[in-house]
């Protein structure tokens, strides 16, 4: 357990969240009661045209260092923004360490907020919205990001649902052509074997203790990105017919053998061109990282950057 991201994550998301009655204690895997809202894209396309900027904006991480610079520039050595994506029941402070990191190294760094439910939840987090409609913000966020850097394409470094998320992005929200590289960090391409809310309790016990603190209650109604992530769920059967991958996009998953949050870790790899597998113990057989520890873990944070820039990659120390 990390303590300090922990507690910086989850004061930032109650900083940041409407006030809310909590319910009664119960069971965080029992059915909640219906009228739970999953926030919208800010705008809908026509407005994007006008201000795609003020509309990413809105989904943009509050607060989150070294990231959501609206004014930089990408350099000629990096000529594309690097857009952060956090998992499920998270936000953009997963990346409080290593958006700094991605910022020395040269790049435009972008981190949003997606998939915030309207009840309790939104204490902990997003990333519990249906999939779908995530990747329809993504869409909203990747255009006010090209539209301020004046790039042509972005690359995307997301964890866990954020690592596969944007493939729903690219396939059905024309997202293609705007995406150079993406880099999974632990995605749930296939789903997991063993419900999410069970791998996200198992391999962060913290969370488990918050949820029947606060009264929270996890189910496909109140975190349908949850039913998204089951391996042969309906949804994923869709995003993965006719392939994994899309042409033209460079594809880099990065595993940990210890990865108990998406199960089996071989799952998470894709099949198809233009597509690198990494398995950390392969690269440091003594990494020991969880499915949590891999949006700020030394060795996949350096993995991610070679696959940003693998003429210019570092053999990582272990």
């Amino acid at each position: 357990m990390r303590l300090p991201r922990i507690v910086t994550v989850l004061a930032t998301s109650l900083a940041l969240s409407l006030p809310v009655a909590a319910p009664a204690a119960a069971s965080v895997l029992e059915p909640a009661a219906a009228g739970t809202s999953f926030s919208s894209p800010p705008s809908a396309s026509a407005g994007r045209q006008l201000d795609p900027v003020a509309d990413a904006k809105q989904l943009a991480t509050s607060g989150l260092s070294g990231a959501n610079d609206w004014a930089c520039k990408p350099s000629a050595a990096h000529p594309r923004p690097v857009i952060l994506a956090h998992g499920t029941l998270a936000n953009g402070h997963v990346w409080a360490k290593t958006a700094p990191q991605y910022k020395a190294a040269g790049y435009c760094v972008f981190s949003l907020d997606y998939g915030k439910g309207g009840g309790i939840l939104q204490l902990i987090g997003g990333g519990t919205a249906p999939v779908a409609k995530s990747a329809k913000q993504l869409a909203v966020f990747v255009d006010g990001v090209l539209a301020a850097t004046r790039a042509r394409q972005v690359d995307i470094v997301g964890h866990s649902q954020g690592g596969m998320m944007p493939r729903q992005y690219m396939k059905f929200e024309g997202g293609q052509q705007k995406v150079h590289t993406l880099v999974g960090l632990g995605p749930s391409n296939h789903g997991s074997q063993s419900p999410v809310v069970e791998g996200l309790l198992r391999d962060q016990p913290w969370l488990a203790a918050l949820l029947n603190l606060i009264g929270g209650v996890v189910s496909d109604v109140t975190c349908p990105a949850c039913g998204d992530q089951i391996a042969g769920s309906a949804f994923l059967q869709k995003l993965n017919a006719g392939g994994d991958t899309l042409p033209g996009v460079r594809y880099t998953v990065i595993a940990s053998r210890y990865d108990t949050g998406v199960t089996p870790y071989n799952g998470q790899f894709l099949k198809g061109a233009g597509v690198s597998n990494i398995l950390m113990q392969d690269v440091c057989p003594w990494n020991f990282a969880s499915h949590s520890d891999l949006d700020e873990d030394p060795l996949a944070l350096r993995l991610a950057l070679n696959a940003l820039d693998p003429e210019h990659a570092v053999k990582p120390a272990c």
